[in-house]
C-alpha cells in the first residue's frame, strides 16, 4: 500500500506531529474566521510555498494536489453561479489553502507517527468511556493510506475505460471503485481480526 509521506529531511519532518496537527487545526480555524481576499491569497502563498519544499518534486507535488483543486474549482464556479462572486472566491481561497496545509503535514508526517499523535491525543476521551483511543488513530491512519490507492485504482478504471472506446461517467466508474475499496478494506479488516491488533 502507497504512502502520502515524502522521506526527506526537513525542517517541517523534523517538527513534532503533534505540533504540526495542532498547527493545522489552529489554521484551519483562522481561515474559517476571515472573509479577506487579501489574507486567504496569503496564505495560499505560504501554504504553497512550506508544500513545494517538504522534498517533492513540482510535478508530482502537483499531480497530488489535482484531484482536490478540481474539486475546489468546481465547488467555487457552482458558489459563482448561485451566489456572490466574492464568497465564491473566499471559498476558493480558504480551501486551497487548507488543502496545502494538509498535503504539507501528510507529506512530512509518517504513518506511525500521526497513528501514535492522534490515539495520544485521543486518550482523554477514552478516559470518559467515550471511544478507544487506539481505534481512532488506526481508523484515521487507514483512511490517509487509502487515498492515494483509491485515487490509482480511479486512474486505472478511467484508463481502461479510454482503451475500450467507453465513455468516462461517474456511473461506470463509480461502482466499480468503491467495490474494488470495499474488498481492500474487507481484506485489511480481516488481516487486522487475525493480528489482534485491536483491542477488544
Amino acid at each position: 500500500m502507497q504512502t502520502l509521506h515524502v522521506d526527506a529531511d526537513t525542517w517541517m519532518h523534523r517538527l513534532s506531529p503533534r505540533v504540526k496537527l495542532l498547527a493545522l487545526t489552529a489554521f484551519g480555524v483562522l481561515l474559517f474566521l476571515t472573509q479577506s481576499i487579501v489574507l486567504l491569497a496569503c496564505a495560499n502563498l505560504v501554504g504553497a510555498a512550506l508544500y513545494l519544499r517538504c522534498g517533492l518534486p513540482v510535478a508530482e507535488a502537483l499531480k497530488r494536489l489535482r484531484p482536490i483543486l478540481v474539486s475546489i474549482a468546481v465547488l467555487a464556479i457552482f458558489a459563482a453561479i448561485v451566489g456572490p462572486l466574492h464568497a465564491a472566491i473566499v471559498t476558493a481561497l480558504r480551501l486551497t489553502a487548507l488543502a496545502l496545509f494538509a498535503a504539507t503535514v501528510t507529506a512530512t508526517t509518517s504513518m506511525a507517527a500521526f497513528i501514535d499523535e492522534i490515539t495520544a491525543l485521543a486518550t482523554p476521551l477514552e478516559r470518559l468511556g467515550l471511544l478507544k483511543a487506539a481505534d481512532i488513530g488506526l481508523a484515521i491512519g487507514l483512511v490517509i493510506r487509502f487515498v492515494p490507492e483509491i485515487l490509482d485504482r480511479y486512474r486505472s478504471i478511467r484508463e481502461a475505460h479510454q482503451a475500450r472506446g467507453i465513455k468516462i461517467r461517474l456511473a461506470t466508474t463509480l461502482a466499480p471503485l468503491i467495490i474494488l475499496t470495499l474488498r481492500d478494506a474487507d481484506n485489511i479488516a480481516a488481516a487486522i481480526d487475525a493480528r489482534g491488533i485491536r483491542r477488544q
